[in-house]
């Protein structure tokens, strides 16, 4: 089953939340489930 396809603009503003979370200190871990994605999803992101 598919997953839901995220458009570059919110994948790059994902990944700028994860960021600056951990710039705020903030495990890769914790950063990821603050924005509701799985670990896997920001390993794979381009």
């Amino acid at each position: 089953m598919a997953g839901k396809r995220e458009k570059p603009e919110e994948i790059v503003s994902k990944l700028r939340q994860v960021e600056v979370l951990q710039g705020q200190g903030a495990a890769i871990a914790e950063a990821v489930r603050q924005i509701g994605v799985t670990q896997q999803t920001l390993d794979v992101a381009p």
